[in-house]
């Protein structure tokens, strides 16, 4: 089996064993079992770190519940390989090729060396990020929720936050599917959740070129282009926002400027496949939803948390184009070149994204005829970029309707680059030196 096969078939598994611990009584409140097809659309929302859910996680489901969904969020964050690597550190069990291959694909590295140097460095930075966000948190929910369930909702939510899953316990203080509205003035809670959304979005490899800068005094093209991109897209994204719905009196509209800034900030942040929302997002003017739709396509970095499209595609497109207008034979930025391989396989991924999201939408409208078309294009998005916003409500989807989004989830999260690779993969391939004559066809 190929590298991409395995990936697949991993994560298929973690998400039935996830789906058959929710499905047992105990992970319920009233101790009833939810139903099969409901425990799998959860696990599969926690490993894919999504966060759309079809029942409100603090008030349908037990401490042990909560508990599944946190672990599968952790190792969907984290990439299974990442976290049977860490197992076998702990043991002193000698990682051989084949899982370090398995290592390289996950964390969507080009070569095998330091592969394992750099999955310590991973799970070291993320239980620090981590346990720093809990602590900023915990100054907020200890004192309003006491000890024992502050440091639990400290932890779920830091842990949440990182990974870009979207999950919440808030079901309990402000209704259920309230996300974090009644914290929409909270600076502490809105920055820290903001903070570690972002870092969790920006990819490891990226966090570790900073790390390093200390030393190098220099950044590595990667992290240059993911930085700008994501500093570029926060900040287009909070300004449209704030601007749209600045008077919108169901949203933006009875906050004071600070309010409105934090609140827009968050918004444009969070849906870079993170899943929060601190405002009723079916409230926002159709304008500001677009933008939103339009971030959550284009989504986070690679080998991050997150999902979507990825920056670096997006900034590769935009760099091939203007290459074209100015009539430049080379791709370039930061006085480097980009290669033709790279260029060709990130028209490869916003091809299959867009393709994957148009016939998600027009699937979603067909079988939940109850959605809007902007709604079914916003569920779709935020499945297949792994974010978790809903405007037009995942609980009222039909039994095929949970199904498709369960199937984006899952692509989005493992890749559908990736998927469709296992599934055409044929074992290795030899390059044939043969090549057809070239042909002439007139474009544009």
């Amino acid at each position: 089996m190929q590298p991409t096969q395995i990936m697949v078939m991993g994560f298929a598994l973690v998400i039935l064993i996830g789906g058959f611990l929710l499905n047992l009584p105990i992970a319920t409140q009233s101790g009833e079992s939810i139903g099969f097809l409901d425990a799998l659309f959860t696990s599969t929302s926690a490993v894919c770190v999504t966060g759309l859910i079809v029942v409100d996680t603090s008030t349908y489901w037990s401490f042990f519940g909560q508990l599944i969904i946190i672990t599968l969020i952790q190792i969907g964050g984290l990439g299974f390989m990442t976290i049977a690597t860490l197992f076998a550190l702990i043991t002193k069990k000698k990682i051989k090729l084949r899982e370090r291959l398995l290592i390289q694909e996950s964390l969507n590295q080009m070569d095998l060396s330091g592969l394992v140097k750099l999955t310590r460095y991973v799970i070291m930075i993320t239980f620090i990020i981590e346990g720093v966000g809990i602590l900023l948190l915990s100054t907020v929910f200890i004192p309003q929720f006491g000890l024992e369930k502050g440091i639990w909702y400290s932890i779920f939510h830091g842990i949440s936050a990182f990974c870009n899953a979207g999950f919440d316990l808030m079901g309990v203080v402000s209704g259920p599917f309230s996300s974090l509205m009644s914290y929409v003035n909270n600076f502490t809670v809105t920055m820290t959740i903001s903070s570690l959304i972002i870092l969790g979005g920006i990819g490891f490899p990226v966090m570790l070129d900073i790390i390093k800068y200390r030393k190098t005094r220099k950044l590595n093209l990667h992290s240059k282009m993911v930085l700008f991109t994501t500093a570029m897209l926060i900040g287009i994204g909070m300004v449209f926002i704030l601007i749209v719905d600045y008077n919108n009196p169901n949203t933006l509209g009875p906050l004071n400027l600070g309010g409105k800034l934090l609140a827009s900030f968050f918004q444009s942040v969070t849906a870079r496949t993170a899943g929060f929302n601190t405002v009723d997002l079916a409230l926002l003017h159709e304008g500001s939803i677009f933008v939103m739709i339009i971030l959550m396509f284009i989504g986070a970095s690679p080998a991050s948390t997150g999902g979507g499209i990825k920056v670096t595609t997006l900034a590769t497109l935009i760099l091939t184009v203007r290459g074209f207008i100015f009539g430049k034979s080379d791709i370039e930025v930061y006085e480097r070149r980009i290669g033709q391989s790279t260029v060709r396989k990130s028209l490869g991924i916003f091809f299959i994204g867009i393709s994957m999201v148009v016939i998600g939408t027009l699937l979603i409208s067909v079988t939940d005829p109850k959605f809007t078309l902007v709604e079914a294009g916003f569920e779709v998005v935020s499945a297949f970029a792994t974010v978790g916003l809903s405007i037009g409500g995942t609980p009222s989807l039909s039994t095929i309707g949970k199904i498709l989004i369960m199937i984006f989830m899952f692509m989005g999260r493992v890749g559908s680059l990736t998927i469709f690779m296992a599934l055409l993969s044929k074992g290795p391939k030899n390059n044939q030196p043969i090549r057809y004559p070239e042909g002439r066809i007139i474009v544009g």
